[in-house]
């Protein structure tokens, strides 16, 4: 996508006042109509359809941008509206985007990647993926753990470990013989459709996504995690406008709002807009980097469930520093809406309004995805050698 298409542009500037389903804007400086385009709006009537979010997020994976091509800052808007519509469904179509960003950055077409996409790369106690080569290809064995939807999906970006001692990423057939998708124990109140397993292949061929420790090396793992952020946040984004409405409607049945329901508002508004603005400002950065990029994401400090260390580079700022800061500054943003929406909010909305709660449960979860002040102590140790713009 070259240009932004009118149906996928943010709200005008002189949309002063944006009703609850208005697209969620990075920066005041975009322009275009008011509301939501068809996609959009079938993505709110399908809120809890998995099979019809997926669907959509197939239909949105043939247009929307891919990080680093020129529009990262739009492709995080669209994420973000879909989770002020609902969180669940930015998990459905935020992997499904990446692993076409995936297969594309290792020199695929995404546009012949049929069918509904997902990535699997944590890693669990106790099992292992192990990708052996048997002379015509490869094949996987073993288990991988936090499968989101594999039960429904087609195809799956996985990693897996190698005979050199590495991890490498593989595009898989979810629907050959040789896998088998376990029944989650999914006792989450949060995110029920959304039920994360256990996987278990047999012998399953796999074809190499480009080689060992590509997959955590590229400049796109750490883009990919930014997407992550964005979707947070657009949760917050809804958690936020669902507070403002509560206000509006109070002042429209004679109750006007007082000078703690006003401030708690307006710290809303400044956390938000300064999340959103930062998220503008690091797509703009990854833009002017590019694709073409051959700096590795600094990874020096990545726990062994997101990748092997790779070679840090003194006095740059890299990919996985920025990464950490957004989704930590993301992840912050959303714990403060949080607990701003809920405190003024009370209960009530949580016992009876069923959007809101469900919006409150799949969010609290969803953001717990972000590893706190373990990924905090990794940015201080690559702050100390150098790798911070400041």
């Amino acid at each position: 996508m070259q240009e932004l298409s009118k149906e996928h542009s943010a709200p005008s500037a002189g949309d002063a006042v944006p009703g609850t389903n208005a697209a969620v804007r990075l920066s005041a400086a975009r322009e275009g109509p008011d509301g939501l385009d068809p996609l959009f709006q079938a993505v709110s009537a399908s809120a809890g359809n998995v099979p019809a979010l997926l669907g959509l997020a197939q239909e949105a994976g043939k247009e929307w941008p891919r990080p680093g091509e020129g529009n990262t800052a739009l492709l995080w808007e669209l994420l973000a509206t879909v989770a002020a519509l609902d969180v669940a469904a930015a998990r459905v179509f935020e992997p499904h985007l990446d692993a076409l960003a995936i297969l594309a950055q290792a020199g695929h077409d995404p546009a012949r990647a049929s069918g509904a996409w997902g990535v699997f790369a944590a890693e669990g106690p106790g099992m292992r993926l192990a990708a052996e080569s048997n002379g015509s290809g490869v094949l996987l064995s073993g288990a991988k753990p936090w499968c989101s939807l594999a039960q429904v999906l087609d195809h799956a970006v996985v990693t897996a470990h190698t005979d050199d001692g590495g991890r490498a990423a593989f595009a898989v057939d979810l629907r050959h013989a040789g896998v088998t998708c376990e029944e989650p124990e999914w006792v989450a109140r949060g995110l029920q459709e959304i039920p994360s397993g256990t996987v278990r292949f047999d012998r399953v061929p796999a074809e190499p996504l480009q080689g060992t420790n590509w997959y955590f090396s590229r400049p796109g793992f750490a883009w990919g995690g930014m997407g992550v952020a964005a979707c947070w946040l657009g949760g917050a984004v809804g958690i936020a406008r669902d507070y403002r409405d509560s206000l509006r409607a109070g002042r429209l049945s004679g109750r006007e709002p007082d000078q703690v329901a006003l401030a708690s508002l307006g710290e809303l508004d400044r956390t938000l807009t300064s999340a959103l603005q930062y998220l503008a400002g690091t797509a703009e950065g990854i833009d002017r980097q590019g694709q073409a990029s051959t700096e590795q994401v600094s990874t020096e400090q990545v726990p062994a469930d997101q990748g092997p260390p790779q070679q840090w580079n003194a006095g740059r700022v890299t990919p996985w520093s920025d990464a950490l800061r957004v989704r930590a500054t993301c992840a912050a943003a959303v714990e403060r809406v949080m607990s701003v929406v809920g405190s003024n909010r009370g209960p009530g909305p949580l016992a009876f309004d069923r959007t809101y709660a469900k919006r409150m449960a799949d969010l609290a979860l969803y953001v717990r995805q972000h590893h706190g002040m373990r990924d905090d102590a990794q940015l201080g140790s690559l702050t100390l050698k150098g790798d911070a713009p400041w």
